[in-house]
């Protein structure tokens, strides 16, 4: 039972470090454009 545990955490440590691996060095930055639109206002 002990040896399962130890499994568990070990392989929680594993995929944490994968994951902030992954989010450290992955290219997910955001598209970045530029866009315009006209807004009316009904002013009385």
């Amino acid at each position: 039972m002990l040896r399962l545990i130890k499994l568990i955490v070990v392989l929680g440590i594993i995929g944490f470090a994968a994951l902030s691996g992954y989010a450290y060095l992955a290219d997910i930055a955001p598209e970045r454009r530029t866009f315009s639109e006209t807004i009316e206002l009904d002013v009385n």
